[in-house]
């Protein structure tokens, strides 16, 4: 949550639903889907909030890792050939936020209220408080899924997580690390990897020891002056980031529509357990 406070009697509250590397629907984001519902294409939705067109397709592919139904999906074909559509499960969420969004700013009212008749009671100080609490991340690949199996080493536990019904995570982590995050078959975590630890292959016969391969297709390349970001799309309808160099896309002849695997060490795979 954040709050923002005009004078020392009135929360202002902008309402938002964080995970542990920040958030996963806030104002801009709701306001993209609206937006999205609205004109039926994400360029101009990304125009009308306004965010970059990165952005806005960033925001979407997050929301959609995380959500268990995807909430914005590309249509084809048509003679407009094709847009971005709102899903049902997507037009519900929105309604949910509004909702919850008018709730959350009835309570900020009445806590308000409460504050100033506390002894000693300041809101600048409770909103300090609230600003420290919040964790974030910096993890371009945000995924979350049940744990679905654990083995046990000498030193370092083995842990894999479903994605979908096709994918899944494997993640190698100390034992003092399972302990706290307090790991057990069927529990929900998230897991993150950076875009810069997963290296692309485009031939099915090349051999690696990685633990974790997800074939998937190109869906965009963000072209930089030295690095480019590559965005894959996984057979389950989730994506995956990775940064390479400009040189390798051009010696891997990488194009959008091109089938491509992403791997990456199990020990890059970061665990988040929250309560």
């Amino acid at each position: 949550m954040n709050e923002q406070a005009f004078n020392s009697t009135k929360l202002v509250g902008n309402f938002s639903v964080d995970t542990q590397f920040g958030a996963y629907l806030g104002t801009t984001r709701i306001r993209l889907l609206e937006a999205i519902e609205h004109y039926g294409s994400i360029s101009k939705a990304a125009k009308a909030v306004p965010i970059s067109y990165k952005s806005a397709w960033d925001a979407v592919d997050a929301m959609n890792n995380l959500a268990d139904q995807p909430l914005v999906i590309r249509a084809t074909g048509g003679k407009n050939g094709g847009g971005t559509i709102l899903t049902d499960y997507g037009r519900k969420i929105v309604a949910l936020y509004r909702a919850m969004e008018q709730e959350y700013q009835h309570t900020l009212d009445r806590l308000a209220t409460r504050l100033q008749d506390l002894e000693g009671g300041d809101i600048r100080d409770f909103q300090t408080l609230l600003r420290r609490m919040s964790i974030k991340a910096s993890a371009r690949n945000q995924f979350v899924g049940p744990i679905i199996a654990m083995r046990e080493g000498a030193v370092n536990y083995e842990v894999c997580l479903r994605l979908d019904e096709a994918n899944e995570i494997v993640s190698v982590i100390t034992r003092e690390s399972a302990e706290n995050l307090e790991l057990a078959i069927g529990k929900e975590i998230y897991a993150l990897i950076k875009a810069s630890s997963v290296i692309l292959l485009t031939d099915e016969h090349v051999r690696t020891s990685a633990r974790n391969q997800l074939w998937g297709e190109i869906s965009h390349i963000h072209t930089g002056a030295v690095n480019s970001e590559i965005t894959m799309t996984l057979p389950g309808g989730k994506v995956l980031t990775a940064i390479v160099t400009c040189e390798s896309v051009e010696n891997l002849q990488l194009a959008v529509g091109q089938k491509a695997c992403a791997i990456f060490e199990a020990s890059s795979v970061i665990l988040v357990s929250y309560v």
